[in-house]
């Protein structure tokens, strides 16, 4: 329980009844928690009762997925990753700025230039080029 902040200055602020006030509540927690199983235990064996059911029509009901909706076990990335080795690391710190695209192999080109559409929307659709801001 948070500390509570003491009153005003012209207020008194009693430490000793807080202390009684705190005892009082875990005593009243430790009396709950004592008469809990008799009062409200029902719902815990009705919630066991609940999941034995449950199990039991899971185990009768068992479904099977056609082939199309099945999981496939995981591909290794080897397959479709090559790694191979690293270029030496210059010994300079100059050479380090861009020591990997010297290397053909390792440059982003190696997927193909990127190519931009060169057709406007706004021209297709027979439109102002002021349309659209």
């Amino acid at each position: 329980m948070a500390t509570p902040k003491p009153p005003g200055p012209d207020k008194e602020y009693s430490f000793v009844n807080q202390d009684e006030i705190w005892k009082i509540h875990v005593k009243k927690e430790l009396e709950s928690a004592k008469v809990w199983p008799n009062k409200w235990g029902f719902l815990a064996e009705s919630y066991k009762e609940t999941q034995e059911a449950s199990h039991k029509l899971r185990d009768a009901v068992k479904l099977e997925l056609p082939p199309h909706l099945k999981i496939r076990p995981p591909t290794l990335p080897e397959k479709y990753i090559q790694v191979g080795p690293s270029p030496p690391v210059p010994q300079t710190t100059q050479g380090l700025i861009g020591w990997h695209s010297t290397v053909p192999g390792l440059q982003l080109d190696c997927y193909g230039k990127v190519q931009y559409g060169r057709k406007s929307f706004l021209k297709e659709m027979g439109w102002a080029f002021d349309a659209c801001s």
